[in-house]
């Protein structure tokens, strides 16, 4: 199992090397969510600094950003670095989106009039709650790959689902996942699906961190240290999602519900504690939580497609 699994990450990299060899990025939003997908992205095997370029909100934040990402080009016009990219990354907030649309819009254009030759230039957009048809309304029939990740891709470890636009082929999903890969985990879904991704992966690391704090909060009411309860909670977070995902990928699946059961003597104290969760109705308040989740997200994104 670990020897594959090394083998697996060393053929991603490899993968990963392939794709953004020879090929220039822009990236129009660093902020906290934009700024940890460059970040990881620079520390892709293969990767070019001086093929990537920023763009700075304004020159008070050039020098910053030069100091944050050593060998990174970084400008303050948008459309001087989408111009010469093969791939624009988009990370910034959703009211903004439009804005640089209409300021990179004459890059797609010229691409369009020269049917894509010597040019394959897409957009990796992870602006929350804006369908592909967003930006093909505006930009015309560019590749577009539409990612909802979740800020534990700022340590590495995020979840990021992406699906491609009516002009994305595989090669443009591809290169998203190469982008991507340094920041945690990546997985295709069809367009359809990214609502739903967005209530579970998207809002789950709101919900983790309530379950955490309510560990924590339960154990000092028992009487530990908060600084005590906190490691407690937190550690067995994250190693019992570990185990979750090492469960999904073994050969037969473990689901997590298995993984509960073992944890679970009959009679025990896990069991008492269960019987009191499913009392106080936590899988019910969940599925709600993520129904209520899924809703806004398609509120959202039924306002975008109106405009």
């Amino acid at each position: 199992m670990g020897v594959q699994k090394i083998v697996k990450e060393k053929d991603d990299m490899a993968a990963a090397s392939e794709q953004i060899s020879g090929k220039k990025f822009a990236f129009v939003g660093v902020g906290v969510m934009g700024g940890a997908i460059l970040s990881a992205f620079l520390s892709t095997p293969g990767v070019d600094r001086s093929a990537v370029t920023a763009v700075a909100e304004d020159g008070a934040h050039v020098a910053g950003l030069q100091e944050r990402f050593p060998g990174v080009s970084v400008v303050t016009d948008a459309l001087e670095a989408v111009t010469v990219a093969d791939a624009l990354v988009l990370a910034v907030k959703p009211k903004d989106v439009e804005t640089v649309l209409e300021t990179v819009k004459p890059a797609f254009a010229e691409q369009l009039e020269n049917g894509y030759e010597g040019a394959t230039r897409m957009v990796l957009t992870v602006a929350a709650g804006l369908p592909t048809s967003f930006y093909e309304r505006r930009l015309g029939p560019v590749p577009v790959v539409r990612a909802m990740p979740n800020t534990p891709a700022q340590i590495g470890l995020g979840m990021t689902a992406i699906s491609a636009g009516s002009a994305a082929d595989d090669s443009d999903l591809d290169l998203a996942e190469a982008i991507l890969g340094a920041s945690g985990e990546v997985i295709r879904v069809p367009e359809k699906d990214q609502d739903a991704v967005s209530a579970i992966s998207g809002s789950g690391p709101a919900y983790i961190f309530a379950v955490i704090d309510a560990m924590a909060e339960a154990g000092v009411m028992l009487g530990l240290k908060r600084d005590v309860a906190v490691k407690l909670a937190a550690q067995t977070a994250l190693g019992s999602g570990k185990m979750a995902m090492n469960g999904m990928a073994s050969t037969p699946v473990v689901p997590p519900s298995t993984l509960r059961e073992q944890v679970t003597s009959p009679g025990g104290t896990t069991a008492r504690a269960l019987f009191e969760l499913d009392k106080a109705g936590l899988r019910a308040g969940f599925i709600a939580a993520a129904q209520a989740a899924w809703d806004k997200s398609r509120e959202l994104g039924g306002a975008s497609d109106e405009k």
